[in-house]
C-alpha cells in the first residue's frame, strides 16, 4: 500500500484550461480518497510555477479544490516550482522528513518515461514507485487508460536524457551549503608543494538527511542520498581543493587487502589504490574505518587505503606500501603515512573472539579484554603493522602525536558535528574521505 501519492500536473497548461485541470484533480482526489478510505496517504501535487512569482493564481485554484476533501485535507501539499528537478527534490525532502518510501505517481502517460529518468537520478533503491496515468496527455487531452506493459516500453532519446541531467545538475548547484562551510583537513607531514591532499568533514554540502548532512560522499542502494547529490558534493570539494572530479577514483570497499595499481586492469573490489600519474585524484572513504593516505616525495608516488578492523588485520596498509615499492621503486623509509579521522578505542568494540587477534598483535590494542565486547584501538594496530613493515615511526601521523594541533586522527564517533560515524549513527550513515594527488 502506498504511503504517499504524487500527482504530476507539472506539464499541464493551467492558465488556458484551469477548469479542466480542477476537474481532473477533483476526480483524482476522489479516487484516492475512496481507495485509501481506511488510511489516507500523504498527497503531493506537483505543478509549474512561473519564474519570479511567489504564488500563482493557478496554485490558488488547486488549493480551492483541496479544501473540499476532508479525509485527505491535512495530508495534501501543493508544490509549485520552476523545474521538474526542483519540484521532485522538494517532494523528496518532504518524503524523507516523514520517512516514507512507497510512492504512487499519477501523471499524464507521456510523462512516465521522463519521470523515471528524474527518479533514477534523484532517488535510490530505498524508494518504491508505482505509476498510474490519469487519462490525459501533456496538453490535457483526454485519453483512454492504457495497459501498463505498453507504457513500460517508453524510452527517451539521448539528447532528452542529457537535458534532464543538466536540469538536475543546475538545480543542485544552486542549493546553499548546509551545516557551515566546506572544511578540508590537511596534514603537515605531506609536502604541499608536491601533493594535493586532504580529509573531508561533514560540513559544506547539500545532503539534508540528519545522519547524512551535509557533505556525504558515498551513495548506496541502502541510503537515501542519491548519486546526483553525492556528485554535487564531490564537485564542490573538487572546486575547493583544486582537482578535476572527472579524474577522481575512490576505492571499491571490500574490507580486505586488495590494491589496485592504477593503469592496470581494475579489480571488482579493492581497498587500496596507488598511482604515479599526475592527472588523477585517488581517495578512500571512512565513517569509523580509517582513510589512510600514503606519499613518497622522492619517487613522486602516492596511495590511498580504506582500513576497517578486518582490513587492518589483513594488512591493507602494508599491502598499499608494498605496491608502491614494487611498482614505482619506492624506498620504504621515504614513504609518509597519514591516518585520517576514524573511530577511537573509546568508542569501538568487537566480540571477544575478534578482539583476540588485536590482543595477539599487541595487548595495548585492546582494553577490557576479559569483557564480552572489548574496546579496540585499530589506529594503534595500524601503526604497529606499518612500523613492523619498515615505515619509520616519525613518518606516521596518527592520534599518538603529542601536538594535538597537528593531529588529524580524531575519533569520528566522539565528534557528531564534524564527522560521520557508523558506530554512532547506525545503518543510514554518511561518509567522509581522504584524498590525494600529485601536483604538476
Amino acid at each position: 500500500m502506498a504511503e504517499a501519492v504524487l500527482i504530476d500536473l507539472f506539464s499541464l497548461q493551467m492558465n488556458s484550461q484551469t477548469n479542466g485541470i480542477q476537474k481532473l484533480l477533483c476526480s483524482t482526489l476522489e479516487r484516492i480518497e475512496k481507495h485509501f478510505s481506511a488510511s489516507a496517504p500523504f498527497v503531493y501535487i506537483m505543478c509549474y510555477q512561473t519564474p519570479r512569482s511567489e504564488r500563482s493564481s493557478e496554485q490558488d485554484s488547486l488549493l480551492k479544490v483541496i479544501s473540499s476533501f476532508q479525509i485527505l485535507k491535512k495530508g495534501i501539499e501543493v508544490v509549485c516550482k520552476t523545474s521538474t528537478a526542483a519540484a521532485l527534490y522538494t517532494i523528496k525532502q518532504k518524503l524523507d522528513e516523514k520517512d516514507l518510501s512507497i510512492i504512487n505517481i499519477i501523471l499524464p502517460v507521456q510523462r512516465k518515461a521522463l519521470m523515471e529518468v528524474f527518479i533514477d537520478h534523484l532517488f535510490t533503491a530505498v524508494y518504491q514507485f508505482q505509476f498510474e496515468d490519469f487519462g490525459v496527455d501533456c496538453e490535457g487531452n483526454n485519453l483512454q487508460q492504457i495497459a501498463e506493459p505498453q507504457s513500460d516500453i517508453q524510452t527517451l532519446p539521448a539528447h532528452e536524457m542529457e537535458l534532464i541531467r543538466s536540469e538536475i545538475q543546475t538545480y543542485l548547484e544552486s542549493l546553499p551549503d548546509l551545516k557551515g562551510k566546506l572544511t578540508i583537513l590537511k596534514s603537515s607531514l605531506i609536502p604541499g608543494h608536491i601533493f594535493l591532499h586532504g580529509f573531508t568533514t561533514r560540513t559544506g554540502g547539500i545532503s539534508y538527511i540528519p545522519t547524512l548532512s551535509s557533505f556525504n560522499l558515498f551513495s548506496s542502494s541502502k541510503r537515501r542520498d542519491p548519486k546526483a547529490v553525492v556528485k554535487e558534493n564531490l564537485r564542490r570539494l573538487a572546486n575547493a581543493a583544486g582537482f578535476d572530479p572527472e579524474t577522481f577514483h575512490s576505492v571499491k570497499v571490500n574490507h580486505a587487502s586488495d590494491v589496485w595499481i592504477m593503469g592496470k586492469p581494475q579489480p571488482d573490489s579493492y581497498d587500496g589504490i596507488v598511482t604515479n600519474q599526475k592527472d588523477v585524484t585517488i581517495a578512500a572513504p571512512g565513517a569509523d574505518c580509517i582513510p589512510v593516505l600514503f606519499a613518497d616525495p622522492v619517487k613522486k608516488a602516492c596511495g590511498a587505503a580504506h582500513s576497517g578492523w578486518q582490513g587492518t588485520l589483513l594488512g591493507i596498509a602494508m599491502a598499499t606500501v608494498n605496491a608502491m615499492i614494487t611498482e614505482y621503486g619506492c624506498n620504504v623509509k621515504d614513504i609518509l603515512v597519514v591516518l585520517g579521522p576514524s573511530v577511537g578505542q573509546c568508542c569501538f568494540t568487537l566480540p571477544r573472539e575478534s578482539a583476540k587477534e588485536f590482543y595477539n598483535l599487541d595487548p595495548k590494542c585492546v582494553r577490557q579484554f576479559e569483557s564480552p565486547k572489548p574496546y579496540i584501538d585499530i589506529k594503534r594496530a595500524t601503526r604497529i603493522l606499518l612500523e613492523t613493515g619498515g615505515i619509520l615511526p616519525q613518518n606516521i601521523q596518527d592520534d599518538s602525536v603529542t601536538d594535538h594541533n597537528q593531529s588529524l586522527t580524531f575519533c569520528t564517533a566522539c565528534h557528531p558535528d564534524t564527522f560521520y560515524s557508523h558506530v554512532r549513527d547506525g545503518t543510514n550513515f554518511g561518509t567522509q574521505i581522504g584524498f590525494i594527488s600529485i601536483r604538476d
